[in-house]
């Protein structure tokens, strides 16, 4: 199925998702894109429907052909101060706060957001899988991500984070069984495996 371009046309849209909630590990990381009324691109869609090389392939085109985009991380610390959904929603606004072009409705993936600078807001369950705008940011925010876990895996390969990427398989549930945690991991999320 073809995702849908605009939720209306009246309005300059931006698209927002963020990656990286459930995970035990790392920042989380959201992006927001606005795309261009010539934008095409029919492999697009949420990134949890593509592989990784497939998805690595869309970036340079996605950033390439779309009117303006930004991504944003917030670190394990914000996370555990402010909670996961608080920061999701503030990495969402701080890459809004990044774009080029102020858009007049923002397009959210889910059901919760805050107000954004007097923006009206639609939050769109799955809406990664219905609108371009929305399934583009997924993909941004996606690869970000994956690409400075992978970095971080450098400096404690043991947790397997160039595979799981933060999440909590049963390859980082034992290192962290074995090894303790690390200066990325979530304080606030469950890290004992006994």
């Amino acid at each position: 199925m073809e995702l849908a371009k605009k939720w209306s046309e009246n309005y300059i849209e931006a698209g927002c998702d963020e990656v990286g909630r459930g995970c035990l590990s790392g920042p989380v990381v959201a992006a927001a894109v606005i795309v261009d009324e010539n934008f095409e691109q029919r492999l697009i869609n949420d990134s949890k429907k593509l592989n990784f090389k497939t998805r690595m392939e869309l970036d340079g085109y996605i950033k390439d052909n779309v009117k303006c985009y930004a991504i944003s991380e917030l670190p394990p610390a914000f996370i555990d101060e402010h909670n996961i959904l608080n920061a999701s929603i503030h990495a969402m606004h701080r890459a809004l706060d990044q774009l080029t072009i102020r858009p007049e409705l923002i397009l959210v993936d889910g059901n919760k957001f805050h107000p954004y600078n007097f923006i009206p807001h639609q939050c769109i369950i799955k809406g990664d899988s219905k609108f371009l705008s929305i399934a583009a940011a997924s993909i941004l925010a996606k690869n970000y991500r994956d690409k400075l876990m992978m970095e971080l895996h450098n400096e404690y390969p043991h947790y397997g984070w160039d595979t799981n990427f933060g999440y909590a398989t049963k390859k980082h549930q034992q290192a962290l069984k074995e090894y303790g945690i690390s200066k990325y991991h979530r304080l606030s999320f469950r890290l004992n495996y006994d």
